[in-house]
């Protein structure tokens, strides 16, 4: 089931929207109409809070996408293609398909999200200003907008991953080692003992009667696992660096014909050979694929009277391979559409099949011999 949606896009990027963000919308809005914005504006009607709360949890997001957004333009720019942007319960994340090149255009691209924020805090600053002598809940509010931006610029510069902070203490390691790897390792271990910091801080400050310490200790708990994410992606792709599609895929499988029943599938490819995937054909062109989870989706009473071509996943559909593209790159695709296979094609014929069970295999045998 999917998570997250899209909410229309910027600059050509696509921005979605994860359904734990209206969580915390309404989370962000009960805090700053109850509490924040009659603390800095006193002595305004209850009411009146309310859609200023709501305006100020927008603008606290927008400001989230404004940081996001200059990360993808700045990637973007370097020829780095970006996928999305998501916002969710902990802020928002770019979702950029390579890792820099080098170590300047890793700090340029992880400086400028701290930079917007600031500059959004300086500019907020000056409404506050500007607003101060003429009202105090429209100066308030701008206020409470120039301290999240400010803590937001700040907080992204801790020396950690995956803070952006973190993204430049690797560049500087990167840039004096030479190596990519020892650098991510250091950058996501300072990470994780920030991580721990905030989550014992929080559980502290939750006991001493304060509710926030229960965020700061979710926001500990989300650093420590991406931190730890961050090394073990840098690590599976060193270990497919210089393998193709062609090394690790299975050039022969299970073909079958659409008009075949589901049961048949099952009883004579499923239960007797172990077949997990397959591929439907005819005559020597790809109609589509049936995977377990088609299997799954279908009432077992059915299996006798439907026929695959019924249940599969049409060609028009299917993620494709080819033999020569990079093993990593083919992984992180099956990663981004949620799949556990794809069929290999080359010059319009059906090769092979690579699966992520192919690509897992290589990596533990590799790992086990220590190379």
């Amino acid at each position: 089931m999917r998570t997250s949606f899209t909410m229309g896009r910027l600059f050509g990027i696509p921005i979605r929207i994860n359904y734990t963000w209206f969580l915390i919308i309404i989370l962000m809005t009960l805090s700053l109409s109850l509490a924040e914005l009659p603390a800095v504006a006193p002595g305004f009607p209850a009411w009146l809070y309310w859609p200023v709360g709501v305006l100020g949890s927008l603008l606290f997001f927008g400001s989230v996408l404004a940081h996001e957004l200059a990360h993808s333009l700045v990637a973007r720019a370097q020829g780095t293609p970006v996928r999305d942007i998501t916002l969710f319960l902990f802020g928002g994340v770019s979702s950029i398909e390579a890792e820099s090149e080098n170590p300047l255009k890793e700090i340029l691209m992880a400086g400028v999200g701290p930079a917007t924020s600031l500059v959004l805090a300086l500019a907020f600053a000056l409404l506050f200003w500007v607003f101060r002598p003429l009202n105090a809940l429209v100066s308030g509010f701008f206020l409470l907008l120039t301290l999240v931006n400010g803590w937001l610029a700040i907080f992204n510069l801790l020396p950690g991953l995956p803070l952006d902070g973190g993204r430049v203490l690797r560049a500087v390691i990167w840039q004096t080692s030479g190596n990519y790897r020892l650098s991510t390792r250091i950058a996501a271990t300072t990470g994780r003992v920030i991580s721990f910091l905030l989550i014992g801080g929080g559980i502290l400050w939750t006991f001493s009667g304060g509710f926030s310490g229960l965020w700061l200790a979710l926001i500990g708990w989300f650093m420590d696992n991406a931190a730890t994410q961050s090394y073990k992606q840098v690590i599976l792709q060193d270990l497919l660096r210089g393998v193709t599609v062609a090394d690790l895929m299975t050039p022969e499988c299970a073909r079958i014909p659409p008009g075949l029943s589901v049961a048949t599938l099952v009883d004579g490819y499923v239960l007797h050979q172990g077949g997990r995937c397959f591929l439907v054909v005819e005559g020597d062109i790809l109609a589509g694929m049936v995977t377990m989870h088609n299997i799954r989706g279908l009432p077992r009473e059915r299996w006798p009277d439907t026929r695959v071509g019924e249940i599969m996943v049409p060609a028009q559909e299917l993620v494709l391979a080819h033999p020569n593209e990079d093993a990593w790159k083919v992984l992180r695709r099956m990663d981004e559409r949620n799949v556990n296979q794809l069929p290999v094609e080359e010059n319009g014929r059906l090769i092979g099949l690579i699966a992520r069970e192919n690509l897992l295999r290589y990596v533990r045998a590799k790992a086990e011999l220590g190379m």
